[in-house]
């Protein structure tokens, strides 16, 4: 591919790009061999079965990024979970889940040929390196910014939470270095803290990481988070702690059938429409044609050869949420499928699945 058919394929995947002059220099140095490698990252805490966030979109999304010659670095982030109380704080138990999300990643699809996988806790053992920068870093940003970055821990931003709200973006900021990272491309969730990395690296003598954004895909149902009963806020949140509204790699056909038929669907409505979503970032990212087979009373065989057309017909109600969502249902299904086999045959990854559906899981 030339620098311009790269710089668009990402920009029509991801959210934003952050310094796309800067994406472009550096695939001219990567072609014409000024830079022998360009690396991106992606942190995740190991907390909990991975959803198809995790899993069906980072393949296409890491695929695609690794199609343009890029090394994708997935940091599995078992002291964030630590400093974050996943599990209580149990890091037996986040590093076995730290195990189980690598064999989901294994069997989803995934092009491993440029992948690493790097585990906090192996990598900061005995590295005075990584502490060195930690804190020259740390002597640059003001409180209340980093307070501000600890969102991406999930939590607002509150002086009465531990003082890990405070060590956490710091070492998040600080990662993109250790790990070489041209690219930090996170979640658009991470934002705060990948702009922060990008202001203070200067200061630090460091080239200013790239950012690259990936959508935060919906969840299946509205959830009520005003638990006072007053100015009810309703949003669409894709959370493990609520089963419903997210389809976990390995449920069963079943399961996620199930899940469909009670996800948020109004006919004809486009607007925070998850199903929909599913279409745009995972299905027709690995098929080029969709289609079910109604009653004749009901309008027959529909297809669709693009999401554009399924969004028209649907405005119009060509097609209804009903068969929308089983349609969509069908295709996710046939992309679980693989990892779901997986699961049931290899006797370490059962293990593993076995008891990360043991824990409970702590926000």
């Amino acid at each position: 591919m030339s620098i311009d058919e790269k710089v668009e394929l990402i920009l029509n995947t991801f959210e934003e790009i952050v310094g796309e002059d800067e994406l472009r220099e550096l695939f001219r140095k990567f072609d014409s061999g000024e830079v022998k490698e360009i690396r991106a990252y992606d942190g995740f805490e190991p907390s909990g079965q991975i959803h198809i966030a995790q899993g069906l979109m980072r393949a296409i999304q890491v695929n695609k990024l690794t199609s343009c010659g890029i090394t994708f670095v997935f940091w599995v982030a078992d002291y964030f979970a630590w400093l974050n109380n996943k599990y209580g704080g149990d890091l037996e138990k986040i590093q076995t889940c730290g195990k189980y999300l690598i064999e989901v990643w294994k069997s989803c699809g995934m092009d491993l040929e440029n992948v690493e996988f790097r585990w906090t806790s192996k990598d900061l053992e005995n590295n005075p390196d990584y502490w060195e920068n930690f804190l020259k870093l740390s002597t640059h940003p003001t409180v209340s910014r980093v307070l501000r970055c600890g969102q991406i821990m999930g939590r607002e931003e509150n002086t009465e939470n531990p003082t890990s709200q405070i060590v956490y973006p710091l070492m998040q900021a600080n990662d993109i270095h250790h790990l070489r990272a041209d690219i930090a491309q996170l979640g658009l969730d991470q934002r705060k803290v990948n702009m922060l990395a990008r202001d203070i690296y200067p200061k630090m003598g460091w080239a200013k990481p790239i950012v690259i954004s990936h959508h935060m895909l919906l969840g299946l149902q509205k959830i009520d988070t005003d638990k006072e009963g007053t100015d009810r806020k309703i949003e669409m949140k894709m959370s493990k702690s609520k089963p419903n509204t997210a389809i976990f790699m390995t449920d069963s056909k079943e399961d996620v059938e199930k899940k469909f038929k009670k996800a948020h669907s109004i006919d004809g409505e486009v607007d925070d429409n998850p199903v929909l979503e599913y279409f745009k970032y995972i299905v027709f990212e690995r098929f080029n044609e969709v289609e079910i087979e109604r009653p004749e009373k009901f309008g027959g065989l529909y297809q669709a050869s693009s999401y554009e057309q399924l969004v028209e017909d649907f405005k119009e109600q060509t097609i209804k949420s009903l068969d929308l969502k089983m349609m969509c249902a069908n295709y996710i299904n046939e992309l679980l499928e693989p990892t779901r086999k997986h699961f049931e045959e290899n006797e370490e990854a059962k293990e593993l699945l076995r008891q990360v559906q043991s824990f409970a899981i702590t926000r």
